[in-house]
């Protein structure tokens, strides 16, 4: 009988966060650690600074939202993005410019703007990412529709105990609009990011052992209300994660990539 290979301790570094209401890893952790408030008012949209300034103003939602998490994450764990394997995961990309194309090819095909469809592919975020840093490491785009975080997060631990490399992984969706938001609902913008790395450093938060596991996923305990009101964001999956990064939780954790199936964390904070 064959015995699976166990998959290596794999660390966490740099975790970055932002929505409106959170817009920032370190109001998150406060929130969720029940030490602060969310913003009041609101944040507004990112801007972020890896691009030129003709090319900030154009760029859409999603890759603001991308740039931003993933500069934070970056920055946070003392890297050189250049040298980063990165994955970036959207479960629909950015559905207002999609739906724009829809509307568009409808009305009158000739009216198509050139830079909304260069905008709409699903990998637009992390090519504005690898041109903007110089990163000539592999890059993927993917989505796993609810289960998007999960299957972000189980590619980059592959890629990392693959290669023994750390890997840069973010997490970006925005809200449905317009005909798209009467079959797919999404609300809210927001995006997450970390570094997912073979040893553990400095700047190390915590510790992971991961499996897949078959059979219906473990209950996550209760989101706090900061996190509830996340919730209808198609990348809230990540939401159980990053609480319990921000509250140093040890223990296990199931991340569902299907109703029978679901990545298994063993988190241990560090530090």
């Amino acid at each position: 009988m064959s015995t699976a290979r166990p998959t290596p301790t794999l660390y966490i570094e740099g975790p970055a966060f932002w929505s409106p209401a959170l817009p920032g890893w370190e109001t998150a952790r406060a929130v969720f650690r029940g030490q602060g408030q969310p913003a009041d008012p609101p944040a507004r949209r990112p801007s972020p600074q890896l691009l030129a300034p003709a090319e900030r103003r154009r760029a859409p939602d999603t890759v603001a939202l991308a740039l931003e998490v993933s500069s934070a994450a970056i920055a946070a764990s003392g890297r050189d993005a250049k040298d980063l394997p990165c994955v970036f995961a959207s479960a629909h990309g950015d559905l207002g410019i999609n739906d724009y194309m829809c509307g568009t090819l409808a009305a009158d095909p000739k009216l198509l703007s050139p830079i909304k469809f260069h905008n709409s592919v699903h990998n637009a975020a992390v090519g504005y990412w690898t041109i903007g840093t110089g990163c000539n490491a592999a890059s993927n785009s993917l989505t796993a529709y609810g289960h998007t975080f999960a299957a972000g997060l189980l590619e980059a631990a592959a890629q990392c105990a693959a290669d023994g490399q750390a890997v840069l992984l973010a997490g970006f969706d925005i809200p449905s609009v317009g005909a798209l938001g009467t079959v797919i609902d999404s609300r809210e913008l927001l995006a997450v990011a970390v570094v997912v790395a073979p040893e553990r450093t400095a700047r190390t938060v915590a510790a992971f052992d991961w499996s897949l596991a078959a059979g219906t996923p473990a209950t996550p305990r209760a989101l706090t209300p900061a996190s509830e009101a996340l919730a209808s964001n198609a990348m809230a999956d990540a939401l159980p994660f990053f609480e319990a990064l921000a509250r140093s939780e040890a223990g296990p954790l199931d991340l569902p990539l299907g109703d029978r199936l679901a990545l298994r964390l063993q988190l241990t904070p560090q530090g």
